[in-house]
């Protein structure tokens, strides 16, 4: 698949007549609405798991040098916490740009801190895109986004402004963090 999903994701009309979607964010998103949205809500969606496996060429890294941002495995019995949005259809065209480095819209169950779910959406990168760098060991994650840096900013600031998103929803992720415990070996 194409590095560039913004004509694919575009294609996906399973909401197209809803006045308003909700939205789920477990990277960026989280710290970095830069859309306008209806309401904000901590949230998880289940059966999938962080991982610093996407190479990020268009915000934080470059094609010679990608960085590294998240994106979602399935994983059984996992939960993944971030942040839903109420968004209106009008947001998609920014975050299909934003998202388009090999990420698409998939629906899915989100649910909310007081039992309520509802169906909305995710973007995700799999194994499938030509910017999936697939998984390494924390240290190698560390290291690489210790070195990468794009016209969004240094890696190091996404990863450590998720890591201070995520303890302020009071959610512990071992892979974020152990991978922020690594970064301090790797920082001038």
């Amino acid at each position: 698949m194409s590095l560039n999903t913004v004509e694919i994701n575009q294609r996906m009309d399973k909401f197209d007549r809803h006045a308003s979607v909700w939205l789920f964010g477990y990277g960026s998103l989280i710290f970095k609405a830069d859309f306008p949205f209806l309401e904000r809500r901590p949230a998880h969606i289940a059966g999938w798991t962080r991982r610093f496996w996407q190479g990020s060429h268009d915000h934080r890294g470059t094609h010679s040098a990608p960085g590294r941002v998240v994106t979602l495995v399935p994983e059984p019995g996992a939960l993944c916490h971030g942040m839903a949005y109420l968004v209106t259809p009008d947001a998609f065209a920014h975050l299909d740009y934003r998202e388009k480095n090999g990420y698409l819209r998939l629906a899915t169950d989100i649910r909310f801190e007081d039992g309520a779910s509802i169906e909305g959406l995710v973007y995700i990168a799999t194994h499938e895109n030509a910017a999936y760098l697939g998984p390494a060991s924390e240290r190698d994650i560390a290291r690489q986004i210790a070195a990468a840096s794009g016209p969004s900013g240094p890696n190091v600031d996404y990863l450590l402004e998720l890591a201070g998103a995520l303890r302020e929803l009071g959610k512990f992720d071992p892979h974020v963090f152990e991978i922020e415990r690594h970064l301090a070996a790797f920082k001038p």
